[in-house]
């Protein structure tokens, strides 16, 4: 008990007395002002829009468009290929840039419209293609696409632990990133499938109307713009408190000197446990995102505007999960909430399908099955939340933990892996969908009345082994991460004295008194 209490309360109130002491030494340690911090958690609908606009890539060029799922998934998995290029030397490039704006905020900025116009192009392919033709559309225009969203997501994370030193404050930054996130999914899809997905004689399954998607491509491509500029704009006045690049007199080196800097922060065993961990996560969500369309049409047979009502789970879960999460890891620390969090809630969520194949689950038109599945994703969601919420925070504690063994801060570095995982949801998760829904036979361009219940139950019996399997094996992964509250306060402490030192030694050579403020 005593060595919970270390690692729980107690190393809350001996952080916050530290950042007392240490008062006027750190700007990360003043209170963000409460707009900066709303400016910054809206920023994340941009991403959340994305995800969730990817997600339905499959089922339009699938079951609108006609394209084969393996040509489609294929497409959209191979740009994780140029993330893993790309997203790593933008860490890096906003690492080492320095502006009169700092040197996340040109990124940021400078992503706005660039993401708008590639994330619209993405839902208007020519007309005439052949399908292998489409693939290599949808494969162009998603990498460049990704490549946008990454300038904005990974200078946009890298700023959270140059904002704040503290352990908790940290996770609670996260939260209201996760909950304007969930909250944007929600309001973009809910409005979505009400206004755009209408169903017509001609279509009578909105989601599958061809004529809704041109709207919610123009939709989309508007709230993502508007999302980064309110993040950019909004967090500018922080840019003073936030650490800069550090112009240190040593040549750049050249593309190979930043691509060897960009890649040995992969030898951090912390990184290396929550990299595994994002990557098998976030392609299980983005499989279960995937194919929550086809569950929700084919298989419960709801409407657009029971699936826009589903939606809400992502504010309820966001909601839910906000508040807990520094509360979780606090009393468990951040590794244990995140690990058992996330157990219990892919359990808890794979239930009304289990339940269903064994003929157990509210059936279809039953008037209490979307207030069930609603309950279901909130409790389940929001635990997942907690996980992602609390895991995203550690990313931030790695960053110390490196500057202290290296002497550099790479956060830019570190949190372009973050952006990666996230891109998988979108990529990776897709691909899997694909391979899951051609395993089980589940045909193309089909009307929910002529799929039978033996394809329904095959789509069940592949997708939840390989969901769970993919939870099972990243949480396993976590077991790696060696980073404590105990830890962190020390790497804190480490980096203020380090920085003290600096500052005395530049007023030394100034010929100024090293003990003046």
């Amino acid at each position: 008990m005593a060595r919970f209490r270390e690692a729980s309360g107690s190393g809350v109130d001996d952080d916050r007395r530290t950042q007392k002491a240490g008062a006027g030494t750190d700007p990360r340690d003043a209170p963000i002002p409460l707009l900066a911090q709303f400016s910054y958690g809206f920023g994340s609908v941009s991403t959340a829009v994305k995800n969730a606009a990817f997600a339905y890539l499959l089922l339009y060029y699938n079951q609108v468009v006609g394209i084969p799922a393996t040509i489609v998934s294929t497409a959209i998995a191979a740009t994780l290929f140029v993330d893993a290029l790309v997203d790593p030397l933008i860490g890096r490039w906003s690492d080492v840039t320095r502006s009169r704006i700092g040197r996340r905020h040109p990124f940021i900025l400078g992503s706005a419209i660039p993401t708008a116009v590639f994330f619209l192009l993405i839902w208007l392919p020519p007309e005439g293609l052949s399908p292998l033709q489409t693939g290599l559309w949808i494969f162009a225009v998603a990498s460049i696409t990704r490549v946008a969203v990454s300038a904005y997501d990974v200078p946009s994370t890298a700023m959270v632990p140059e904002l704040t030193t503290d352990y908790g404050g940290r996770t609670r930054l996260f939260s209201l990133r996760f909950w304007f996130g969930y909250v944007g999914t929600f309001i973009f899809v809910a409005l979505s499938l009400t206004l755009f997905f209408v169903a017509t004689p001609e279509h009578p399954v909105g989601q599958l109307n061809p004529d809704g998607y041109v709207k919610f491509a123009i939709a989309g491509a508007v709230v993502m713009a508007v999302a980064i500029f309110v993040c950019g704009f909004g967090t500018l006045g922080q840019v003073p408190r936030m650490q800069q690049a550090e112009d240190n007199g040593r040549p750049g080196g050249g593309w190979m000197f930043h691509v060897r800097e960009t890649f040995v922060a992969f030898r951090h065993r912390g990184f290396l446990a929550i990299f595994g961990f994002g990557v098998l996560k976030f392609t299980a969500i983005g499989l279960a995102t995937a194919t929550a369309l086809y569950f929700n049409t084919y298989v419960f047979d709801l409407s657009a505007k029971q699936i826009a009502v589903l939606a809400l789970e992502a504010v309820t879960a966001a909601t839910l999960a906000a508040p807990l999460a520094p509360k979780f890891s606090r009393r468990l620390g951040k590794k244990r909430t995140a690990m058992l969090m996330a157990f219990g809630g892919i359990v808890i969520t794979l239930s009304p399908l289990v339940l269903t194949y064994f003929d157990l689950f509210l059936r279809p038109g039953d008037p209490f099955l979307v207030p069930a599945l609603l309950l279901v994703g909130t409790f389940g969601g929001g635990m997942i939340a907690i996980s992602l919420i609390n895991t995203s925070s550690m990313l931030a504690d790695v960053v110390d933990d490196y500057a202290v063994r290296t002497g550099r801060h790479a956060s830019g570095v570190f949190f372009s892996a973050s952006s990666f995982m996230q891109q998988c949801s979108a990529a990776l998760g897709v691909f899997v969908a694909g391979l899951v829904l051609s395993a089980s036979g589940f045909p193309e361009k089909a009307e929910p009345s002529q799929i039978s219940r033996a394809a329904e139950l095959s789509l069940i019996a592949h997708y939840v082994p390989t969901v769970l399997a993919l939870w099972l094996v990243g949480v396993l992964i976590l077991l790696f991460y060696d980073i404590d509250q105990v830890r962190h306060r020390s790497n804190v402490d480490r980096l203020r004295a380090l920085a003290a030192e600096k500052r005395a030694r530049e007023k030394e050579n100034l010929g100024l008194d090293p003990a003046t403020r």
